[in-house]
């Protein structure tokens, strides 16, 4: 049984939730305070550019857990209390107040942040970013049937934002840097199949087109391109990617490199403290290198591998990442990392109708695998990145052979 006197969890999103009451329940018997930036209970974020914004799922529907379930299991949250510093030699953590806590173990789970646009009149009212409940809150009362959206940043978040407010009755368009849309994530032929998704859905989508600046007296009216092009928008959101929350590591010390460096048992550089979640970078022995993950699914295992060892209980993180995105009446699943693949097997009509797989390869054997409205696909994919037999590409792309074969 664990004795020691308070451990601290710097964050309020899914791994801290995760975090605490995975602490509890494997032993620690000690003083358990979650320190939340926002003033709200841990909840769920995948709905926010979904259901939420589309008004189908309401606000208290969102929370991860209840208050009951924390108070059940002596979890305290002091709830709009941000730190601001970590002494690590003296084991304490300042708040924006002035207050000092101290600690014997702390677990960081800050999440990650928005990264910013700088350019002219990106402060102007009706341009938002879309990653916390309150960014949404603000967003609705901007959006009404036959009013112009203009999205910057052609990712997940973008593509889910757009398809949102077109089933708000929005009329869209896209603005993407970069030639393609989820042109950092994906291959070249899931891209298409999105473009055409939202063409279709009536989406403008223009890409290669940076944005220069935003017009508008005190609230946004254009958003105007490097290239001089210039669209009308009554509202902008912006959702150019995000970025590890490290300062506080960054300043006590702890070594950081596009996220907090852990090991595959979530310690940092010091060994009295943790860290879960999107804020973390680690080593993968299955794809290599240090990589960085923001999914739901990785802030809640680390956080479990994470409070396992706070708890002197042996637990690795070995898990396959896994993603999802909904989109109109689209489903992708994602199992496993699309890098460093050589041969990409399509698994049924990617140019037609709206369900395909698309099979990432690395000498015969798979490491990722993109199903759109697949569920089997994704299951199957899902395992054969864990068992890696080296696969037959033409019996992989033949729909007439049943993939529990494989």
């Amino acid at each position: 049984m664990v004795t020691s006197r308070r451990c601290i969890i710097i964050g309020g999103g899914h791994a801290a939730a995760q975090l605490s009451v995975s602490l509890r329940k494997q032993g620690w018997s000690g003083d358990i305070l979650v320190l939340a930036a926002e003033p709200l209970l841990p909840y769920q974020r995948p709905p926010l550019s979904k259901d939420y914004l589309k008004g189908v799922r309401p606000r208290d529907q969102l929370p991860i857990r209840q208050q009951a379930v924390y108070d059940s299991l002596a979890v305290r949250f002091r709830l709009g209390a941000r730190a601001t510093a970590i002494d690590a030699a003296d084991r304490t953590v300042t708040l924006e107040n002035g207050e000092t806590l101290a600690y014997d173990r702390l677990a960081l789970a800050t999440g990650s942040s928005v990264r910013r646009l700088q350019v002219p009149g990106v402060e102007l009212e009706g341009i938002h970013y879309l990653r916390t409940l309150a960014d949404v809150d603000a967003i609705l009362p901007g959006v009404a049937t036959g009013k112009r959206a203009v999205i910057v940043g052609g990712g997940y978040i973008g593509l889910e934002t757009a398809a949102s407010l077109r089933a708000l009755g929005m009329e869209v368009r896209i603005i993407e840097a970069l030639p393609v849309i989820l042109q950092r994530v994906t291959a070249p032929e899931v891209s298409d199949f999105f473009l055409r998704l939202h063409r279709e859905q009536g989406v403008r989508i223009s890409t290669g087109a940076g944005v220069r600046a935003f017009a508008g007296e005190s609230r946004v009216s254009s958003v105007i391109c490097d290239d001089g092009r210039q669209y009308p928008a009554d509202l902008v959101v912006i959702g150019i990617g995000v970025v590890p929350q490290t300062d506080l590591a960054e300043a006590a010390g702890l070594v950081v490199d596009d996220g907090v460096v852990v090991d595959n048992q979530c310690r940092s550089s010091n060994p009295d403290i943790v860290a879960a979640g999107d804020c973390t970078a680690f080593t993968s022995e299955r794809y290599g290198g240090l990589i960085h993950l923001e999914s739901v699914q990785n802030a809640v295992e680390q956080a479990t591998v994470a409070a396992a060892t706070l708890c002197g209980i042996e637990s690795s993180y070995t898990a396959i990442p896994w993603f999802w995105s909904d989109q109109y009446d689209v489903k992708l699943q994602i199992a496993g990392l699309s890098r460093g693949y050589d041969r990409i097997v399509i698994r049924g009509d990617r140019n037609r109708g709206r369900q395909f797989a698309v099979f990432y390869l690395k000498q015969k054997r798979l490491v990722a695998v993109d199903a759109v409205n697949s569920p089997q696909a994704y299951m199957i994919g899902k395992r054969l990145i864990a068992a890696a037999p080296a696969l037959d590409p033409v019996a992989l792309a033949d729909t007439s052979v049943d993939l529990r074969t494989l």
